[in-house]
């Protein structure tokens, strides 16, 4: 299964943006706006004159927190620096609030945030909700264990076994396809983060794991670092194929 990034709109706000164009007024100050950024501040926001946005900062390159000179923590990454980019083309200020990836879905699809923005594919089951941006990044998906238990699972269908502890992010793709796919395994459900499940499989708290491929947190660096780490990507239905691999 390919991880397509997306970001996700409430509803009523992609209903308001169908309207925007390149042909609306130039900016007044174009201070720090985009230089064909709209002025006309008509969207049907939560907050008049702001764009609120829901993410989860542990998906960098995307969204992460990181230390300035001040020894304060802020928001960074693509998808923050996007945010920004839309928030002065509409010409509205931004506000971005941080929480646990399902909670993002979740206050999106209570209307509690115009945009979601956590490294989401576009899954069927959320679209009766929200709306998606285009695409803007594909990457995949991988299973991922440590190499001296590489030989307990030749194949995605031995991952389907009472006996392995397996671990997935909360709310994500990953956790749906470990639902799919090892439905037998006690699948661990509390992990809020692709770290949090990272670290209990390098810690020996789980067997194994289905992680967004190239995640970059700590441990599955270290795990790669000393060579510890045995990552197969999952692409669909030549799953089986990459595992033989």
């Amino acid at each position: 299964m390919k991880k397509f990034l997306a970001l996700m709109l409430a509803l009523m706000m992609a209903l308001s943006l169908v309207a925007c164009g390149n042909d609306a007024p130039p900016a007044d100050d174009g201070a720090n706006a985009p230089d064909d950024a709209v002025v006309e501040n008509t969207y049907n926001t939560l907050t008049p004159g702001v764009l609120t946005v829901a993410t989860s900062p542990d998906f960098a390159p995307y969204e992460f927190y990181v230390v300035d000179e001040n020894g304060e923590y802020q928001l960074a990454g693509f998808d923050m620096a996007l945010a920004q980019y839309i928030a002065d083309y509409l010409g509205l200020q931004l506000e971005v609030i941080p929480m646990d990836f399902d909670g993002t879905i979740t206050e999106l699809g209570m209307g509690n945030a115009d945009i979601g923005m956590a490294g989401y594919s576009p899954d069927p089951s959320r679209m009766d909700k929200m709306d998606f941006s285009e695409i803007y990044y594909t990457g995949g998906q991988s299973f991922v264990t440590v190499k001296a238990s590489a030989d307990k699972f030749p194949s995605l269908e031995a991952t389907n076994d009472p006996q392995w502890t397996i671990g997935a992010q909360n709310g994500s793709i990953q956790m749906d396809l470990a639902k799919e796919n090892s439905p037998e395994a006690d699948i661990v459900p509390q992990y809020q983060s692709f770290a949090d499940s990272a670290d209990a499989l390098k810690d020996g708290k789980i067997d194994a794991a289905f992680i967004v491929a190239g995640a970059p947190t700590a441990a599955i660096t270290e795990l790669c670092t000393t060579n510890n780490a045995y990552l197969v990507p999952i692409d669909g239905e030549v799953a089986d194929k990459l595992f033989a691999d």
